[in-house]
């Protein structure tokens, strides 16, 4: 039985190998970017109101994943997020979207433990008792498994095709308002 456990800031960064680990073996990214997505993960720890849920096999195996934080000016995501769905739909949608938001940065489970519902236990258990109206998140704009859970839980689509700056890979921005759907 695999059960989530929180971890604060502290906690999560100590334990940035085994969640590197799992993130390479859910992604696939080439070795060149996993210095740098460290790096990345250890800043969003120290964001505000950081929260983080390990999936751990019984005997205490990182087999995925997932935190978020609350959104706010001056973190690039979410600067570069809003400012693009202001650019499309206008700046009152971004604002309803962004103004007070939890933004889930990662969600990612090893490819042995996928399909057994820690992907949506993560994405619920992050997003349960949030103080935030809404939780947002970007991910690859493919009809993939992460897409079809996103869904059911009551994501809908902010944009599409969204290329972050630099990037090359087309994104879906997502979001929900809070709390989440019923479990169906």
């Amino acid at each position: 039985m695999i059960e989530l456990r929180r971890a604060g800031a502290e906690e999560f960064t100590a334990e940035l190998d085994a969640v590197i680990d799992t993130y390479t073996a859910a992604m696939r990214p080439p070795v060149e970017q996993l210095s740098g997505r460290q790096s990345i993960m250890r800043n969003h720890a120290t964001f505000p109101d950081f929260a983080c849920l390990f999936a751990e096999t019984p005997g205490g195996q990182i087999v995925g994943f997932g935190y978020g934080f609350h959104g706010a000016p001056g973190q690039w995501w979410h600067d570069v997020v809003r400012r693009g769905l202001a650019e499309r739909a206008g700046a009152g949608v971004a604002a309803a979207w962004f103004e007070n938001a939890l933004e889930i940065a990662e969600i990612h489970v090893h490819p042995g433990y996928q399909g057994k519902g820690i992907g949506r236990r993560l994405v619920r258990g992050l997003c349960e008792g949030r103080a935030e109206r809404t939780a947002v998140l970007s991910t690859h704009d493919q009809p993939t498994a992460a897409r079809h859970l996103y869904r059911r839980l009551g994501f809908v689509d902010l944009m599409g095709m969204f290329v972050f700056p630099g990037g090359y890979e087309r994104y879906a921005i997502v979001g929900s308002t809070l709390p989440l759907l019923p479990p169906d």
